[in-house]
Parts: structure tokens; C-alpha cells; sequence
């Protein structure tokens, strides 16, 4: 059980339409305009500057662009109209633009397969027969032909509303499934008997960062915040709360479980019924590193929450239960991670009995089939062993390669689990696994027309500014020379303890095929090699992952690979703060920069919607002068200096991303179109009735990719292919 944490030349008519709405602050900037690569000027909107000072212990900083934080003011609807209609006029003057998007849906043109689940009398999975814009879910009984169960296609015309989450009774017998519209964080929840597809009751409403956790067959937990009045996506959501929701009753009347008392207070609550409905487990957080951990006894009736963890210095979650004995992970005393079992009746750290003790490298646990499965990660590659729940070394399973693998989990009771096995060069494809033997045989091979005989995924080891050694993957096709030529895409995070482990991607596989380097390192923030990898990229260590990822850049240079003419930095969210980052104190590293969903204002994220659950990774500009200071010193909408030519830049947002909220990319694209010199074009790309980027149909996803691929090798002098 795990919480759920929650990252051309402008028309007469546009500049009317931008001057005509009225109400934006006064005092605007003539238009700015910057050469492109290939000559030629591109004319940016006016974006008015306010005058707008907030004051940090002593020190003014000017926010002239706080208007575009009411991002459903008609000010700002114009705005983005405005900048859109610049940027995909630049994009349409790139010659190969349409073929790029050719080759993609080409690429993309293949039937992908989820691993299968039982549910009651049926088997379900994911299936997707090419260029659908969602995935659908199909069952099948023993020996019948699949049937379609729930087509996300159908919700709306678009394929904008998708499927977030779905989960199935004790008995399989009912179905509650999450929609999202237009990539929004806010969920809709309908109940459904899952035999004859009937809906029960009316749908759950203002649900946000939550599972689907059933007690039996008569309710389940879920949780959301107050649906914050305003109509700003940035308004703030502080308070989390843990709901029940009773079959055949009105939303209205669900309890509160959790959330409301004296020290329940929490910006993140998840919840999680064991297999067997013995315990409901609640974990508690106020950021997104570290976690308190509650029990309840449902076979108890009116028993209370029992604290099992009571501070959030670790994080710890229950892996399942064996009767009373509860196994959890933990990283508390061991920064890798360690399994550990505990009586329910006493089940705080002192009485923790280790039965994975933590080694050198990073650990994750799946059950099933009655079995421990502990998936390590080595240098950010998969290994994985299996074992009795007595710790016992059953094997270590044989993969199919050097990747990353998901999986090995599923009921107790089940004699087939499945795992999927990925890599830079190989797409993922599905294997059924025998617990009892500890065979793998191939489920199902992906159908993707890429064969990775003919490319190449190395792993090499830099050295960083202040001499840690950082492990990056290198892919790319066979016979490519590394003669400085050739285009590279440099992809990063480092933030948040997530781990970049191999995955295929279409768009790197096109890009590959183009000719195209893809490399990603594994830079501090992330949690490739535990808690201390994690820690050594937040707050006041933040300046190292900028560090790594220039210095990952400089080994591609300095090893032949690419030039910095030919040099993309590309990363979302977090990772969209780590490319603006760098290029504002970098920008002569990369010709072309691509700052997606990006935490780009470190001064005022923690004031816009969960945002201030992300303090454990960059601290705030409150906590302290030096904090301050330091946060100021990186932010990349206050650092960009008049006159300096920053690379060829195509910022990429959502109109609905209420994760990472636009204000962020559309404050640094007005700072960038302001100071820019003039030389590369500074441009913003902003997708309408989309989010943060989870359920983006295909269609929308093709469309944003070929345009990155063509504004990349356009901008690095490519005149076609």
C-alpha cells in the first residue's frame, strides 16, 4: 500500500485581441523579436508588466508577469492564444515537420498489451491496438473470446477524458473506476457492477491524489481536499482527508476516517485494505519524502488507529500481512531500504524484525503466489530475487536482459504472475512467470517495428564538478561516429527520489533512428542509489544535479559523441526546473532547450495548489534568508539576463495542468521573449484542455513530440532530413 502523491510572425488580429481584453497591468514592453537559426526575425506578443514587489526579509524582487497566475482571466487567455499562434506559425516553417510527425504515428502504429489481472471470474488488461488515444480495458472468461469492459475512448470526442484509476471489489463482483478531464488532477469516481456494467448510485465528485482502497463489497476509502472556491487552477490545496464511501448512500454523507482530528492534519493522505480486509492502512505526509503510518483492526468493531511510524523523518509502507503479522518497507535505519515484520498488536519500529536486511542497493517489494519478490536496482538495472516470508533465498530470476523490469505482484493465492522487461532499445514486452519452477516464458512480444540488433545502449561513468562519479545511458544507432555531429538529446529529473531506470520510448526510437543520440544520466535528487543519492540534490544541495547534468553534457561533448551546437537538454516538471536552471547559468552548453511543465518561480511554487509538499526537495523562500537567498540564486524566472543569447528554447505546457501550474512556464517564456539577445527564437508551446501530462491522448502526444523533434533539429541547423 502506497500513498498517492502526487509535475512567425504575430497577426494584427492576435495583438488586437491581446490589447482589446483590457484589465492586465498597465506599463507594457514594446515587442521583442529574435533571429532564428536560419535568418529571419520572429515577433513576440506585448506582454504587459506589472509592478508587482514582494519583500523577503529586506530584499525587493519584482514580479511583473503575477497577472498570468490567473490563468482563467481573459488577460491570460489571450496571452496564450497569442504565443500560441507565434509558435506553431514557427513550426510550420520547418520543413520536415510533417514527415517527423509522419514517422511517429508510423512508429506508433503497433498493438501494446498490459500484464493481465484476475478479478473475480475474469481476466482483464490493457490493450491498445495502435493509435488509439486511450488504452481499453478488456476481460475475458476461461476458454471465451475478450469483450470490451470500459473503452476510455468513449468518454469524450476528443479522447481528452481518460482513465486514472480502477479497482475491483473483494470478490470482483464491483468496479470503481476515476475519470480525469483534460489531464486535470481533480477526479470523477463512478461505481459500477462489474458483471452486467450497470452503474450504482450517482458519480463521486472532487477527488484529488487518491486510490480506490475496498473493504469487501460494501464501500471503499478514498481521499481528496475541499474543492477550493476560486476558479484559478492555482489555488491552493492544503488539507487532506481520508473518506468511506457506503454503497447506495450520497457522497454527501461519507465519513471522514481520517483528516480532521488534532495531528491528522496532512496535505497527502493514501489508504490501502489488505488482501484478506483484516487492516486499514493509512499514510500520512506533508511532503513527498517521508510518511507517518497508521493501522486500523476492521475485524474489531470501533477499534481505534494504531501510530505504527509517528514522524515523517522515513518512509514506510505495508507490503501485506500474514494473518497479524504486517510486513513493511521501510528506509528508516537502512537509507537502501529493508522488509521488516511486526505483530499488529505492537507494531512500532522497536519490535521490527528485519526479514530483507537493506544491502548496498536500492530495494523494492512485490508479493504474490504466496512468495517475496525484491526487485534491486544496480547502477539504476534491475535485479530480482525471490523468497519465502520467512527471508529465505528462493532464486534470483533470470531476465530476459540488461532493463528494468514491473511486476511480480498478485494475489496470494494466484499461480501466475507477470513481469514486463524494458530497455532504451527494446519496447516492453510481457512474460508469465512460474513462482513454483521460476521460469519466465514470453506473454506477449511487443509488435513495435524497431529492431534492437542495429542500435547500441551503453552505460559510461563521469565525473561531476565535485568529483562524484554519475552513471548515464547512452543510446544510439550502430556505425554512428563520434565525430561531434551528431544531434543528442540529454534527458533529466534528479529530484523527488525518482529513479530514471531504461524504458522504450517511440519518440527516442524515431529520434535514434533519425540518427539521434539519447542519453540520460542518473544525477543526484533522484534515488537510483538510496536516501543519501536523494538528499545530496535537495534544498541547499540543490546546485549538484545542475552540476551533473552539465557535466553529463560536457562528457558528450568531450568524448566525441556530439558539440554543444548539437546539443539538446530536454525534462518535465522537476525536470523542466533542472533544463531552465541550467540554461540560464549555462546557456552556451546546448544549442536547443526544452523546459516541459517546469517549476521555473522557486519563490512562490509553494503557494499554488499541493505545492507545498514539494518544500522536503527545495525548501521555500519563508524558511529562512538563506533559503531564500539560495532559491534566488537558481530560480530560472529571475535569473535571465538581459542581453545574453540563451539557446533555442521551446517552453511546453497545459492550459489545465493544476500540478505544475502554467503560471510557471508562461512568467519565464515573458522573461525570456523580454531579455533574451535575439539570436535563437524563445518560444512557448501551450496544449489546450490538457495537464500535467498524465492521460494525454496519442493523437496530442504525437502532435507535441513531432513538434519538439523538428524545433530541435531545425534549430541545430538541419534544413531536412
Amino acid at each position: 500500500m502506497r500513498a498517492s502523491f502526487p509535475l512567425a510572425t504575430l497577426s494584427l488580429a492576435a495583438v488586437a485581441l491581446l490589447t482589446a481584453c483590457g484589465g492586465a497591468p498597465s506599463n507594457t514592453e514594446q515587442s521583442t523579436q529574435a533571429e532564428q537559426s536560419h535568418g529571419g526575425k520572429v515577433s513576440y506578443p506585448e506582454t504587459a508588466r506589472g509592478n508587482t514587489v514582494d519583500t523577503y526579509f529586506g530584499t525587493e524582487i519584482a514580479d511583473p508577469y503575477r497577472w498570468l497566475e490567473d490563468d482563467r482571466s481573459a488577460e491570460t487567455e489571450a496571452w496564450v492564444q497569442a504565443q500560441n499562434e507565434v509558435t506553431f506559425d514557427f513550426l510550420e516553417q520547418i520543413p520536415f515537420r510533417d514527415t517527423i510527425r509522419e514517422r511517429l504515428a508510423e512508429a506508433w502504429n503497433f498493438e501494446r498489451v498490459g500484464a493481465p489481472f484476475v478479478e473475480g471470474d475474469y481476466t482483464y488488461f490493457y490493450r491498445n491496438d495502435g493509435l488509439q488515444n486511450q488504452f481499453v480495458v478488456y476481460r475475458q472468461k476461461d476458454g471465451g473470446e475478450p469483450e470490451v469492459f470500459l473503452d476510455p475512448n468513449s468518454f469524450s470526442e476528443d479522447g481528452t477524458t481518460s482513465l486514472a484509476t480502477l479497482s475491483f471489489s473483494s470478490d470482483g463482483s464491483l468496479a470503481a473506476y476515476a475519470i480525469s478531464k483534460g489531464g486535470s488532477d481533480w477526479r470523477t469516481v463512478y461505481v459500477m457492477n462489474a458483471e452486467t456494467k450497470e452503474f450504482i448510485g450517482e458519480p463521486l465528485e472532487n477527488i484529488k491524489f487518491s486510490g480506490i482502497a475496498w473493504r469487501g463489497n460494501e464501500g471503499f476509502y478514498y481521499s481528496s481536499y475541499d474543492r477550493p472556491e476560486g476558479s484559478y487552477l492555482s489555488e491552493m490545496t492544503d488539507q487532506h482527508k481520508l473518506y468511506y464511501h457506503q454503497l447506495g448512500t450520497a457522497q454527501s454523507e461519507d465519513q471522514v476516517i481520517f483528516g480532521v482530528a488534532e495531528g491528522q492534519k496532512h496535505r497527502y493522505v493514501g489508504a490501502g485494505v489488505t488482501e484478506d480486509n483484516r487492516f486499514l492502512l493509512v499514510s500520512a505526509a506533508n511532503t513527498t519524502s517521508g510518511n507517518k503510518l497508521f493501522i486500523k483492526d476492521l475485524a474489531q468493531e470501533n477499534s481505534e488507529f494504531v501510530v505504527v511510524v509517528d514522524n515523517e523523518d522515513s518512509s514506510t509502507d505495508v507490503l501485506t500481512n500474514k494473518g497479524s503479522t504486517l510486513f513493511l518497507t521501510t528506509n528508516l535505519d537502512a537509507p537502501n531500504r529493508r522488509l521488516v515484520k511486526v505483530d499488529a498488536s505492537a507494531p512500532q519500529p522497536a519490535n521490527w524484525q528485519d526479514v530483507i536486511p537493506a544491502t548496498e542497493h536500492v530495494l523494492n517489494v512485490t508479493s504474490g503466489a504466496g512468495y517475496i519478490f525484491a526487485r534491486y536496482m544496480v547502477d539504476a538495472i534491475s535485479q530480482v530475487k525471490q523468497f519465502n516470508f520467512e527471508g529465505e533465498l528462493v532464486r534470483e530470476i533470470a531476465l530476459p536482459g540488461v532493463g528494468s523490469v514491473g511486476g511480480f505482484s498478485g494475489k496470494d493465492n494466484a499461480e501466475t504472475l507477470y513481469y514486463s522487461f524494458t530497455n532504451y532499445i527494446n519496447a516492453s514486452s510481457i512474460y508469465a512467470f512460474s513462482p513454483a519452477e521460476g521460469e519466465s516464458e514470453l506473454y506477449f512480444k511487443s509488435g513495435a517495428d524497431f529492431n534492437p540488433e542495429n542500435y547500441v545502449s551503453e552505460q559510461v561513468f563521469y565525473t561531476s564538478k565535485d568529483g562524484t562519479q554519475v552513471p548515464m545511458i547512452i543510446s544510439y544507432k550502430k556505425g554512428l561516429e563520434r565525430d561531434g555531429s551528431n544531434p543528442t538529446m540529454l534527458y533529466g529529473y534528479g529530484g523527488f527520489n525518482v529513479s530514471l531506470t531504461p524504458s522504450f520510448s517511440v519518440v527516442n526510437a524515431v529520434w535514434m533512428d533519425l540518427g539521434g543520440i539519447y542519453a540520460v544520466p542518473n544525477i543526484r535528487g533522484g534515488g537510483e542509489y538510496g536516501r543519501a543519492w536523494h538528499e545530496a540534490g535537495t534544498q541547499q544541495n540543490k546546485q549538484n544535479v545542475f552540476d551533473d547534468f552539465i557535466a553529463a553534457g560536457e562528457y558528450l561533448v568531450a568524448e566525441g559523441y556530439t558539440s554543444h551546437n548539437k546539443l539538446a537538454i530536454s525534462g518535465g516538471s522537476n525536470g523542466g526546473l533542472l533544463v531552465g536552471a541550467v540554461m540560464t547559468q549555462r546557456p552556451d552548453l546546448a544549442r536547443v532547450a526544452l523546459p516541459a511543465v517546469g517549476v521555473l518561480d522557486m519563490l512562490r511554487y509553494h503557494t499554488f495548489t499541493a505545492g507545498a509538499g514539494w518544500a522536503f526537495d527545495y525548501g521555500t523562500a519563508e524558511q529562512s534568508e538563506e533559503m531564500f537567498n539560495y532559491l534566488l540564486g537558481y530560480s530560472p524566472v529571475h535569473n535571465v539576463t538581459e542581453g545574453v543569447a540563451y539557446p533555442a528554447t521551446m517552453v511546453t505546457t497545459a492550459d489545465h495542468d493544476d500540478r505544475v501550474v502554467p503560471a510557471h512556464s508562461f512568467k519565464f517564456a515573458a522573461e525570456l521573449q523580454a531579455k533574451d539577445a535575439g539570436v535563437h527564437p524563445q518560444l512557448i508551446r501551450i496544449d489546450v484542455n490538457a495537464g500535467h501530462g498524465a492521460g494525454m491522448p496519442t493523437s496530442m502526444i504525437i502532435d507535441r513530440a513531432a513538434d519538439v523533434l523538428s524545433f530541435s533539429l531545425y534549430n541545430m541547423g538541419y534544413e531536412q532530413l
